[in-house]
């Protein structure tokens, strides 16, 4: 075999070994060699209930008996053979065997000395029918810059210096807290114009991305996946490294820098995280040791038609705990905020994507997935006990109850889900001419029928900007200035519906053309007046969202929102009011659906007295005509949409105006 290329640690500073054991033996092998396994550790992990894998599995720098090596221990139970290769012994699969525990557990361990940080390796693995494969390490804490495959032996040790953050991410991070997440994909958010063809390392974009960040208002990020994955289309939805963020921009410290920056500007991270299904790749999981190991041996529950890839045995306890594990993982070595876990719908439904005889219903004759209900309910308790303070994020997209219930209530226990509902009758409507829009309000009003029924996150996700959908402000009707104000129009009700928030890289600042995931935004669109009236009209709004109490304290519950009107169609106006915990602590959003202004427009307010505008998406800072209501306004004692008091003001075309009560 060829020798490969040794990926190196670059750094001039030694990393601290997670572990350096001083003793000889913490459980014996069949060979009485070095273990970090204990029989709690195997019990645990045959139960599937083990979340703390990463810490026993893989590969560790320890030091035995005063020797400095590396010990690994891989899961490969219908192996008959398994050895450590890699450069330091010529790729010779002979060199250094592992050795199966005396436990069947179906772990194989061994310690390699003189071996340590930044040398590559895979498992040499002979099946009991004698077929050989070459993998990566499962549990791998870096790899090789791909299309190179191999595993590079490191740690996540790191100095954290977001100390506040992490004390006080509760304050930042709850369900009664603004929310506002902005979601990018690391490879095209910023290029060097000079090298365009150049991926930015972590440290580069983070240079660009925390200032922006602050800038723009946003609370949170969302990485699309950062786990290591081979092939750049999946967008990182693919993936061969679980406990790995991925080689193209850095190291794993490198990584961890980056949300350490992010931290200490008091912004969260959140991170992509896919359990769903994962490549064929001859180095991934895919017939791991032999056999089906990680997916379902039955390809109607092992095989995804939709991304041609393999689904995990989510029956089997070992790939249970794996999973378990990996989640934990990001949120504890890597001080991530929350979770946005891909695809649940495709894991909770058996027939998902599948035609009548493609699938096997469960023992009730039902199409629920119900091994992969009773894991949710227990990866979602096992953050929940361990980050209390996190937030896990489903991406569902059907009716299925109780996502975001309780376990102890009949739920799966996630802390959010996204309202693709929403979001799909959101931009019908909106890409209707106005026109037409006066017999379609109710594509509008329909979300608050279910809106209390989940914590939901309203998404425009990098999903509704690709294959042909078009950029937000090209789906929007209209010449130049119409699309524009339709878009802050449309962000205006989202940043003003209940629930959190979600935008994808570029909408905020009208990007014009579909997502490239091989180039940059297009940042040089800034130099126009419409796209930086954009970014301050966003800008503006996460402002509002986070300053007014009443758009975010009650964000999921009944109380905090009120319809003030909904019938007049003729106008295609809308109004309602959004309310805090305190009684006289809320605003009153009126959208004009139209191109046409409003003026002596009168509308029922909750409470009588003093209101002013506080927003209004036509101002000239955002590309608006600048049709303001820069004077108080004071409520008159005349009925109107049901309420004793109203209050007279002008709307402008395409526009939304937030009102607010002034406590007098």
């Amino acid at each position: 075999m060829a020798k490969r290329t040794t990926t190196k640690n670059t750094t001039t500073t030694d990393a601290k070994p997670e572990t350096v054991p001083t003793t000889q033996s913490e459980q014996p092998t069949e060979k009485g060699a070095y273990s970090r396994l204990t029989e709690f550790d195997i019990y645990l992990f045959r139960a599937g209930k083990h979340t703390r894998l990463y810490e026993k599995l893989g590969s560790h720098v320890v030091e035995v008996d005063g020797v400095v090596g590396t010990y690994f221990a891989v899961w490969a139970p219908s192996a008959r053979y398994v050895s450590v290769i890699g450069n330091f012994n010529g790729w010779n699969k002979g060199s250094h065997p592992l050795y199966a525990r005396w436990d069947s557990s179906g772990i194989w361990e061994g310690f390699v000395p003189h071996i340590g940080r930044g040398e590559v390796y895979k498992y040499a693995i002979t099946h009991t029918s004698g077929r050989e494969v070459e993998k990566g390490d499962p549990f791998a804490l870096w790899w090789e810059i791909p299309p190179r495959t191999a595993s590079v032996i490191w740690d996540t040790w790191h100095e954290w210096k977001d100390d506040y953050w992490m004390r006080n991410r509760g304050k930042f991070n709850a369900l009664n807290k603004p929310i506002s997440v902005y979601e990018l994909h690391l490879n095209s958010w910023r290029r060097d114009p000079s090298e365009p063809t150049r991926q930015l390392s972590y440290q580069e974009v983070a240079d660009a991305l925390v200032p922006y960040i602050k800038e723009l208002g946003f609370t949170h990020v969302e990485f699309m996946p950062v786990m290591e994955h081979p092939y750049d289309p999946s967008w990182g939805y693919q993936v061969t490294g679980y406990f790995a963020p991925t080689s193209r921009f850095g190291t794993p410290q490198d990584f961890m820098q980056m949300i350490e920056r992010l931290h200490q500007e008091n912004i969260g991270v959140y991170l992509d995280w896919v359990p769903s299904h994962f490549p064929g790749d001859a180095h991934g999981l895919y017939e791991f040791d032999g056999s089906h190991l990680y997916e379902h041996p039955d390809m109607r529950k092992g095989y995804h038609p939709d991304w041609k890839s393999y689904i995990f045995n989510y029956g089997r306890n070992e790939v249970r705990a794996f999973l378990l594990s990996n989640a934990l993982f990001w949120l504890d070595r890597f001080h991530a905020d929350g979770l946005r876990v891909d695809a649940v719908a495709s894991m909770l439904y058996l027939d998902y994507s599948r035609n009548h005889g493609e699938w096997e219903p469960n023992i009730f004759g039902g199409r629920e997935n119900l091994e992969v209900i009773s894991l949710f309910k227990e990866l979602n308790e096992a953050v929940y006990k361990d980050f209390p303070e996190a937030q896990m994020i489903a991406e569902e997209s059907t009716a299925f109850p109780g996502v975001t219930r309780p376990t102890y209530a009949g739920g799966l226990g996630f802390g959010m889900k996204w309202m693709m509902g929403w979001m799909n009758d959101t931009l019908r409507y909106f890409q209707r001419d106005s026109y037409y829009r006066r017999w379609h309000q109710d594509e509008l009003t329909f979300s608050t029928v279910y809106a209390f029924s989940e914590n939901f996150m309203l998404p425009f996700s990098h999903d509704e900007v690709v294959y042909g959908k078009k950029a937000l402000i090209s789906k929007m009707p209209g010449d130049e200035w119409q699309r524009f104000a339709n878009l802050r129009l449309l962000f205006t009700y989202m940043f003003t519906h209940p629930g959190t928030k979600l935008l994808f890289m570029g909408c905020e600042f009208g990007q014009t053309s579909e997502w490239k995931f091989e180039g940059s935004l297009d940042w040089h669109l800034l130099d126009f007046a419409p796209h930086q009236g954009m970014k301050e009209c966003v800008k503006a709004l996460n402002k509002l969202y986070r300053n007014e109490p009443a758009l975010h304290e009650l964000q999921f519950v009944q109380d905090g929102f009120e319809w003030i009107d909904t019938m007049d169609r003729e106008n295609s106006t809308i109004v309602y009011a959004r309310k805090g915990t305190r009684t006289k602590e809320q605003v009153v959003i009126v959208l004009n659906m139209t191109p046409i202004p409003r003026t002596d427009y009168r509308i029922g307010v909750p409470v009588a007295g003093t209101w002013a505008e506080v927003f209004n998406s036509d101002d000239k800072a955002f590309f608006g005509s600048g049709l303001l209501n820069t004077q108080p306004i004071v409520s008159e004692p005349q009925e109107w949409h049901g309420r004793s008091t109203s209050v007279v003001l002008t709307i402008p075309p395409l526009a939304a105006v937030v009102l607010k009560y002034q406590n007098n």
